[in-house]
């Protein structure tokens, strides 16, 4: 078993109202750590923790939960960037040799919103507060193991799980001279409540391309975040690790 060094370390977790956010704020305060919940949707904190209605689209909303939390615990020492959404859509989609729809505006600047400029807006935010407390800390931010290898109908959600894979490996560069170490990790696919919505065919295929033979579960990615945020990854940052059971796309 390994000692984390998160007793008591405060721990910022997105997205955390349920599925593997959730399942990260609760591995985290069983571990002693001190965990602020936030996400748009209504949702529990694990005990000694507190949830928090945060925007990551919203600047203002970051900022103010950030005051609330500096005054009851100190300085964030980890943040898991979790939060993300989907809205799938092929780039152009042709019946019979004609157009009858394609990517819109909407849903390419929406998925931006969440899950790039959330990630960027959380980890400006709570690295000043890091950066001036001067005791390091952690950022690790959710990517996808689409955004290595491609996945039809999701341009949007690639080009944003892509581009936190390259904010990550700047952040780690810039962060690193005051101790604060930046990692990703790609998900492939993981039984939650979305996945769990859509069709079974389509459920069995995702296993058939997971060499490991079944859905990963949000516990699996929990314990990804965990590790990277413990001591025991204390020479690790830039990296992208994939949590993915071996999973194979596009064939």
């Amino acid at each position: 078993m390994i000692e984390t060094g998160l007793k008591n370390k405060v721990v910022i977790v997105t997205g955390a109202a349920s599925g593997i956010g959730k399942a990260t704020a609760e591995l985290f305060a069983a571990e002693g750590a001190r965990v602020a919940c936030w996400d748009v949707n209504p949702g529990n904190p694990p005990p000694g923790g507190i949830f928090q209605t945060v925007n990551v689209t919203d600047t203002l909303s970051i900022d103010a939960a950030l005051v609330e939390i500096t005054a009851l615990w100190g300085a964030p020492y980890v943040l898991v960037n979790n939060a993300g959404i989907l809205w799938d859509a092929q780039l152009l989609k042709y019946k019979d040799g004609a157009l009858t729809g394609s990517l819109s505006d909407e849903q390419f600047d929406a998925v931006i919103a969440v899950n790039l400029k959330g990630v960027f807006h959380c980890a400006r935010a709570v690295a000043q507060h890091m950066v001036a407390a001067a005791a390091g800390g952690v950022i690790l931010n959710a990517s996808s193991v689409v955004a290595l290898y491609g996945n039809f109908g999701q341009t949007n959600y690639i080009a944003s799980k892509a581009g936190v894979i390259g904010m990550t490996k700047v952040w780690a560069r810039e962060l690193g001279k005051h101790k604060i170490r930046v990692n990703a990790v790609a998900p492939g696919y993981i039984a939650t409540e979305m996945i769990r919505s859509v069709p079974e065919k389509i459920r069995h295929t995702m296993v058939e391309h997971t060499p490991l033979g079944r859905l990963g579960q949000p516990a699996d990615i929990a314990n990804a975040y965990l590790w990277l945020a413990s001591d025991a990854a204390s020479f690790i940052t830039g990296t992208v690790l994939s949590v993915d059971g071996g999973v194979v796309t596009g064939t």
